[in-house]
């Protein structure tokens, strides 16, 4: 089987990621849309700059998160940050997605799609939503539905869902992610009965809205030791 894929998300201080060389990440993601940790172009590539210190073996992968951009703005952006990855948490159609492919053929592209919490219901095929996306990305993230923001909802959402969308990226040859509400306490149980390709956190692995050193190596600890 192989090994899950690892995301920390939106980090914004050099000291801080300068304290995470020593974890074995595979993409760290710099949050571009309207967030409270939102960076500018200038503090990634700044940021990615540490990326050559990088004890844990290979460097991670740098992502980049949007939310409805556009093929100007990614443009200029990429002149500056040299992304691995453009993800995607709008409402991007699965013509604007193969546009950014078109455009940008040297990065990937990755679409964060909500799934329902508890308390919420989305009145649509989710699943045929889902896979108008599956051939015109390179990954599929689930997130949790928020109303008022696109991801970062802290929450997690119903994951006796994940075996339909599993199905459906597996089909694609697509790697899935999860998001939305992990943190090193609970990560275990989603790695221990679903699997997934990938995870991606950020909230989790903060304290009073810092990433946490410690909280960050127990999330890896724990993903890398599945």
């Amino acid at each position: 089987m192989a090994e899950t894929i690892v995301k920390i998300c939106g980090l914004q201080d050099v000291e801080v990621l300068k304290s995470m060389v020593h974890l074995p990440l595979d993409y760290i993601g710099f949050v571009f849309a309207p967030s409270r940790r939102k960076v500018s172009a200038e503090r990634a590539a700044q940021l990615m700059a540490e990326f050559v210190n990088w004890q844990a073996g290979a460097a991670p992968r740098a992502a980049g998160v949007f939310v409805n951009p556009d093929l100007a703005e990614l443009g200029e952006l990429l002149s500056i940050v040299p992304l691995d990855v453009i993800q995607l948490h709008g409402q991007e159609s699965p013509d604007y997605c193969k546009k950014v492919k078109q455009a940008f053929p040297q990065v990937q592209v990755w679409k964060a799609l909500t799934v329902a919490d508890k308390d919420h219901n989305i009145a649509e095929d989710v699943y045929s939503y889902f896979e108008s996306y599956a051939d015109v990305v390179d990954a599929l993230l689930l997130d949790t539905y928020d109303p008022t923001q696109s991801g970062g909802s802290g929450r997690t959402f119903a994951w006796d869902e994940l075996p339909a969308y599993q199905e459906i990226a597996a089909r694609y040859g697509l790697p899935l992610f999860v998001a939305g509400g992990l943190h090193p306490g609970n990560v275990g149980d989603l790695l221990d009965a679903y699997a997934p390709d990938g995870v991606d956190v950020s909230s989790g692995v903060e304290s009073n809205g810092i990433k946490d050193i410690v909280k960050m190596t127990a999330f890896v600890e724990r993903v890398k030791q599945s």
